[in-house]
């Protein structure tokens, strides 16, 4: 009887162990913010985009949360997230709090952060002036061109040993891009780690500013990121090098402090 009791309760434990375990398995790793424009140019990549961010939160319960601007973002809102993705908006428009909760954010290290495509669109916009404190964080670069008739494009990895580029070919090809470019090669203030070779363009264009980076971590920066220009066409949902890359990146950002 009392080997049978012991055997009982072993079980029990042995449940309980794997209950927990089951219910700890399901807290999400990755909390983001996603922070996108609900129309306009990118319209389209964004909602292809969020398509494939929701599959794979489904999959791996990450906790994704979608907001179309800045007003509810401060201090106490961004507390609840180890990830800020900037998914096609720009830096500028953004309200003040979201701006100060934004920088202590990124230089206290308290979340990951990825920027795509747009968030590199720095000047003076619509009537904004540039955000230095972001200009700093980019590399101290200004937008200057793109090719608006867009254009395909190779891209070379430079650090294939860094966590963000794991898994990805020496050199993938991006179709349909606006390839921007910017008033100088951020390189000497980023940590560049992959470029696109511009002689690659199909069709060939004149828009270009030689040595140009296009996926780049500050390492000045607490926090972990990492800005990946491409992310114009939803296409680039269909191009696996892309998806692996924005899986990468995710994963290695949302581990916060480097």
């Amino acid at each position: 009887m009392l080997k049978k009791t012991v055997v009982f309760i072993c079980l029990v434990l042995l449940g309980c162990t794997q209950f927990s375990f089951a219910q700890k398995s399901k807290t999400p790793v990755v909390k983001a913010l996603v922070l996108y424009e609900n129309g306009g140019h990118h319209l389209a990549f964004s909602k292809r985009a969020k398509l494939w961010l929701d599959s794979i939160a489904q999959k791996e319960h990450w906790q994704l949360d979608y907001f179309t601007n800045t007003d509810a973002i401060n201090d106490s809102s961004l507390a609840k997230y180890n990830l800020f993705i900037q998914l096609d908006y720009p830096p500028y428009t953004w309200k003040p709090a979201a701006v100060s909760a934004f920088v202590d954010y990124i230089d206290k290290g308290k979340g990951g952060w990825i920027g795509l495509h747009h968030a590199t669109l720095l000047g003076e916009f619509d009537g904004y002036a540039m955000w230095p404190w972001f200009h700093e964080f980019m590399g101290s670069i200004k937008f200057k061109d793109y090719i608006p008739g867009f254009a395909a494009g190779k891209v070379v990895v430079e650090k294939s040993n860094h966590p963000v580029m794991k898994n990805l070919p020496a050199t993938f090809v991006m179709e349909n891009e606006e390839w921007y470019t910017y008033d100088r090669s951020p390189r000497p203030n980023v940590e560049v780690l992959a470029h696109v070779d511009e002689k690659s363009y199909t069709p060939p264009s004149t828009k270009t500013m030689g040595d140009h980076p296009v996926i780049w971590s500050n390492p000045s920066k607490a926090a972990r990121n990492v800005y990946i220009f491409m992310g114009h066409s939803p296409k680039h949902f269909d191009n696996a090098a892309y998806t692996q890359l924005l899986y990468n990146a995710i994963h290695w950002a949302s581990g916060q402090k480097k």
